[in-house]
């Protein structure tokens, strides 16, 4: 996803492998999937894990929260949130392709009062007063066609995404690409949002780092985050429990 938009965006297709279809854009690199059958499940393991914020809410207010995507991929968070969760969803997207391809390919419902896709540049449609504190999870998934680095990844815009966050939520970023820095990226999240704020998953076997960031900082017992997960799992079918042995606070 370029953000550039003097430069022609690229060419939205898919591909398809057995029961899984594939987002792409303009090159072999995946930038979503889904499964044919089960289209509204989330197949990767890394996105799997942009739900961490789970084990911070408690399931009694998940519904009806407002999640927000930055990047719509194959639309599978979005569909997750809205169609699973039940939660009022806000997808930005600035590739209008892509969202033609989510409609047309991967299943994403029309939008109606509680979906919505705002077709913008995520670093200027994320100053907009509206957004403002209204945001209970928000899930950072961007990049271009060649999947290099992340788009947007600079202290500034981690600190305009704090700003979207209601007083108990999480933002959680797919961090992944053969030019990106981890511990550059995580050091700009940290200082936008504090160390304490801060959690992070161990790499995926695919090189996705998902870190998750608290608008304000708390340190469950693992008693308490397993229990969360267990309800997770049971309720929605996310592999939770197996979070926790690669999720930790950056800061102990």
């Amino acid at each position: 996803m370029s953000r550039k938009k003097t430069v022609e965006l690229p060419e939205v297709n898919f591909s398809e492998d057995g029961d899984i279809r594939y987002l792409h854009l303009a090159s072999p690199w995946i930038q979503g999937s889904m499964l044919i059958k089960k289209p509204y499940d989330i197949e990767l393991e890394y996105v799997q894990r942009m739900m961490a914020w789970l084990l911070f809410m408690p399931m009694s207010e998940v519904a009806g929260a407002h999640a927000m995507q930055l990047g719509l991929g194959a639309g599978s968070i979005t569909k997750f949130c809205y169609k699973k969760l039940k939660m009022t969803c806000t997808a930005i997207e600035l590739n209008p392709g892509v969202l033609h391809a989510c409609r047309g390919w991967f299943r994403l419902p029309p939008d109606d009062e509680r979906l919505r896709v705002v077709i913008a540049d995520a670093a200027q449609e994320i100053r907009s007063p509206e957004w403002a504190g209204v945001v209970d999870a928000l899930q950072v998934d961007l990049y271009d066609h060649e999947a290099a680095a992340p788009v947007l990844d600079s202290e500034d815009f981690y600190r305009d995404c704090r700003a979207l966050l209601s007083p108990q939520a999480c933002m959680t970023v797919n961090l992944f690409g053969r030019s990106s820095s981890y511990e550059a990226s995580l050091q700009k999240i940290a200082a936008a949002f504090g160390e304490d704020a801060v959690w992070a998953f161990k790499p995926t076997r695919e090189g996705n780092t998902v870190v998750l960031a608290q608008r304000t900082p708390s340190r469950p017992k693992r008693e308490q985050l397993l229990q969360a997960a267990e309800h997770i799992e049971a309720k929605w079918g996310l592999p939770a429990t197996k979070w926790l042995r690669v999720f930790k606070p950056l800061v102990k």
